[in-house]
């Protein structure tokens, strides 16, 4: 299929091809110290219009990352290995394991309160740059 104006209308002009190995993909500094981050170089290629980076824990959670949300359009989460509980805003708890996905919208609460100490993902957000803002506890649902 041929690129059509009406369809990539809102993504950068200077995308390119990006290609990771295992072997190529680099360490990054990511938003949790627990966690080490490999950039899969969609960031460059997208011209920081999407980030995609597989995420794994060094140690298991030891307590709950906090209420927070992004500033983006929406985070993609694919469970690898492992293991996440996550609670969100509107009161569901969901126990992602190896096999699930997540989509999260941009500035919807929640807060990671567990993960097994073998914790991997692929996670992919728009934009690139995506802010973490902490928030208070959601009130009560019901």
């Amino acid at each position: 299929m041929a690129n059509d104006a009406t369809t990539t209308a809102s993504l950068p002009t200077a995308m390119k091809l990006a290609y990771a190995s295992a072997a190529t993909a680099p360490l990054v500094r990511g938003r949790r110290g627990f966690m080490e981050y490999r950039e899969l170089g969609v960031t460059d290629a997208s011209a920081g219009w999407m980030r995609a980076q597989v995420g794994k824990v060094k140690t298991g959670m030891t307590e709950p990352t906090g209420w927070h949300y992004h500033l983006c359009e929406g985070q993609f989460v694919y469970a690898l290995k492992g293991w996440v509980t996550l609670e969100f805003e509107d009161g569901k708890v969901l126990d992602c394991r190896a096999g699930d996905s997540v989509f999260i919208p941009g500035g919807m609460r929640h807060n990671e309160t567990r993960t097994s100490d073998d914790f991997e993902y692929l996670e992919i957000s728009v934009p690139a740059d995506m802010g973490t803002v902490p928030c208070d506890r959601p009130p009560k649902r019901g």
